[in-house]
């Protein structure tokens, strides 16, 4: 019994059989990504003016180009697993979604819908970012259920159990240990942590926005950094580290630049300041065909 509570369990497969129909728990644990992210965008969107049309309709556009983004990015840094099969390129639903590509290609969308709105991009990044956050940490449970993106040999009592078939592919020193660190569920436990900080953050303080997406991104890459020094997953290599290490690293050095230069030392102009409130979304729909004043009241 001591020897099965020292390990964390994975399932031995990733789907589930409803009878005809085939659920892939990897797609569906970004359903539920993308669901608590447009929850806690909505209401954060709300509070501030805005309404949940908005959110909606830029969730739709920003998951589209998300992950044609974050496929993107797995199959140019990560070519040697992409599935050998003409769909291979496509394949999200086996795994394999670049975090990096997703938020770009997802935020330019988002961007262009909200500005489409005349909302403010700056304030809407603000809104977004604790959601996007809680996403990214939800997103990562459906690597338990494919069992893969792991880290080094650990014989923690949390350490996550890894079937062979998963582990074969791994360099020979790894390949006879059973038990792994689970970063998904650092990353979940850090990001939804996060997700809260910011929110407190976003509460407690007056930030310029979009410092609080500054913020957002400083703190996923810095968690992000200290996780790819453990993942053993193939990966790039650049001076020894895995491509995805300098990446993070990159990243969290523009962003926590930008955040303080934005907050403390940039000098906003009158015309450039953030509205702090955001504007009601406008109906969409086809005018009124027939002028009003020539509609007859009804008899």
């Amino acid at each position: 019994m001591s020897s099965v509570l020292a390990s964390f369990p994975s399932p031995h497969s990733g789907t589930i059989d409803l009878g005809p129909i085939t659920i892939h728990m990897y797609g569906l644990m970004l359903l539920l990504a993308i669901a608590a992210c447009i929850v806690v965008t909505g209401f954060r969107w709300r509070r501030l003016g805005g309404d949940w049309d908005l959110v909606l309709r830029v969730a739709v556009w920003g998951v589209a180009f998300g992950v044609v983004g974050a496929r993107a990015y797995h199959d140019i840094t990560s070519s040697s697993e992409i599935p050998n099969h003409w769909w291979g390129f496509a394949a999200v639903w086996q795994g394999g979604l670049g975090v990096w590509g997703g938020i770009l290609f997802g935020t330019l969308a988002g961007a262009w819908i909200v500005r489409r709105s005349r909302n403010s991009v700056k304030l809407f990044m603000d809104a977004v970012a604790p959601g996007l956050l809680l996403a990214q940490g939800i997103g990562r449970w459906g690597n338990w259920f494919n069992q893969e993106l792991f880290g080094k040999p650990s014989k923690l009592p949390w350490a996550l159990k890894i079937d062979f078939t998963h582990r074969s592919s791994l360099p020979v020193k790894y390949q006879s240990a059973s038990t792994f660190h689970p970063t998904f569920l650092y990353e979940f436990v850090y990001d939804t942590i996060g997700a809260g900080l910011l929110i407190a953050v976003g509460w407690r303080f007056r930030l310029r926005p979009p410092a609080l997406f500054a913020l957002y991104v400083s703190y996923y890459t810095l968690g992000r950094t200290l996780e790819e020094l453990i993942r053993i997953d193939p990966s790039g290599h650049f001076l020894g580290e895995r491509t995805n290490f300098w990446v993070s690293i990159v990243v969290f050095v523009c962003s926590t630049a930008f955040f303080v230069w934005w907050q403390f030392i940039r000098t906003p102009r009158p015309e450039d300041e953030t509205p702090r409130r955001a504007l009601p979304t406008p109906p969409r729909g086809p005018a009124m065909a027939v002028p009003k004043g020539r509609i007859r009241p009804g008899r």
